[in-house]
């Protein structure tokens, strides 16, 4: 059954890459917010924010409420007749007896499916509308930023983090054709700073193009669409050519895209929990 589950959502976005696109890349605008369930208003968590970024891109929903069949129907809503729902999981304690006739608790991988408030009748909530804005500073995320404490320089034509010199590099921000590639950019580089050993100890030393540079870089991009959504900035991908290597990753392990998730996740959180007394940025 679970083996199932991780297939089948894995075999999904392959199939969204294979069309050229990162999936996970939503449209995020500075008044959208996370996918959130109408009931709990939770916004769901790992793999979940990435399965419903697709679906709400690819079926273009503009309204970030899901619920199961039961929640909208507790509301008063019914689901429209022929309408297909996102399939997102959750995992459940189980328990059972070890070798030694002790009970231990293990988690159970399970499925249900939620529908997006735009497939439901009975209801209405308001939808986030894109606005245009010009190039200006996102106070929200320069405090982020600020806040994590990480040494960052800017100048030259690269973004990358230097393991070595625990140090992130950036162009000048007037480098970039929007302040969302600017701060999607950085993001990503903060999540790689996250993986350090004095931090999440996370894999760093991957050659370019190896299955672990390739599954990091995963974890990077993911991470810092995560972080873009929680401070309502527009995602971008930088680079279409990791999709190829985001590609290999999914394929070669149907749990990959899992894993490298529950990654981002974590080191969106830590990113988002950090609050470093103010350091200066070297401009």
């Amino acid at each position: 059954m679970s083996k199932s589950i991780y297939e089948t959502i894995t075999a999904s976005i392959i199939a969204e890459l294979e069309k050229g696109a990162a999936p996970w890349v939503k449209p995020w605008h500075a008044d959208s917010s996370a996918d959130k369930n109408i009931l709990s208003q939770k916004p769901y968590q790992g793999i979940n924010r990435l399965i419903l970024g697709m679906s709400g891109m690819s079926k273009g929903f503009t309204n970030p409420a899901w619920g199961s069949f039961k929640q909208w129907q507790s509301l008063g809503a019914n689901v429209r007749k022929g309408e297909k729902g996102t399939q997102v999981i959750f995992y459940s304690p189980g328990e059972r007896e070890n070798d030694k006739g002790e009970k231990e608790t293990y988690a159970i991988l399970k499925a249900y499916w939620v529908f997006n408030v735009q497939q439901v009748d009975g209801i209405e909530l308001t939808s986030s509308a894109p606005t245009d804005k010009p190039f200006n500073q996102h106070e929200a995320a320069e405090q982020r930023i600020i806040k994590t404490g990480a040494a960052i320089s800017h100048g030259g034509d690269a973004a990358f983090y230097m393991p070595s010199q625990d140090r992130i590099q950036l162009p000048n921000k007037s480098a970039f054709t929007s302040e969302c590639n600017y701060y999607a950019t950085a993001m990503h580089e903060l999540i790689h700073w996250s993986g350090a050993k004095h931090r999440l100890d996370r894999e760093l030393k991957g050659r370019y193009a190896s299955p672990d540079y390739a599954f990091e870089e995963l974890v990077a991009e993911l991470g810092a669409s995560f972080l873009c959504q929680d401070l309502g900035i527009q995602g971008d991908l930088r680079h279409a050519g990791y999709i190829q290597s985001w590609l290999k990753a999914c394929r070669d392990d149907s749990r990959a895209i899992f894993k490298a998730s529950a990654l981002a996740q974590k080191a969106a959180d830590y990113v988002n929990g950090l609050d470093a007394t103010a350091v200066a940025i070297a401009a």
